[in-house]
């Protein structure tokens, strides 16, 4: 998984970027088929503004979160990205029944 963290406005200090890596790996455990990542940490004036781009198999996850804290929102952001991946797998997998399996049941 390529991770990248930038800063708009803001220093990214190792706390931080260690903090979102630490937080991105758990959306790495939860799907193998995550490529990228691409994580933009900003601020304007008293409002602390973290979001990303995910990069899955099949298409891309943006998900962005405005807390007052920067490690709120990163916490925030982490939790709306863990939501959409496990909607993303579960519309990979069909729960359509076949044509087979309805003839079956009306006998």
């Amino acid at each position: 998984m390529n991770l990248t963290v930038t800063g708009h406005h803001v220093d990214v200090t190792s706390s931080m970027r260690n903090y979102v890596t630490g937080k991105m790996e758990r959306l790495q455990r939860r799907s193998d088929r995550v490529f990228g990542v691409h994580v933009i940490l900003s601020v304007e004036k008293m409002r602390q503004t973290a979001e990303a781009t995910i990069q899955v198999a099949g298409t891309k996850l943006f998900a962005q979160t405005t807390e007052p804290d920067m490690y709120a929102a990163i916490d925030l952001l982490t939790d709306k990205l863990d939501r959409q991946l496990v909607r993303h797998k579960e519309k990979l997998k069909t729960h359509r029944r076949g044509k087979d399996e309805l003839v079956a049941e009306e006998d």
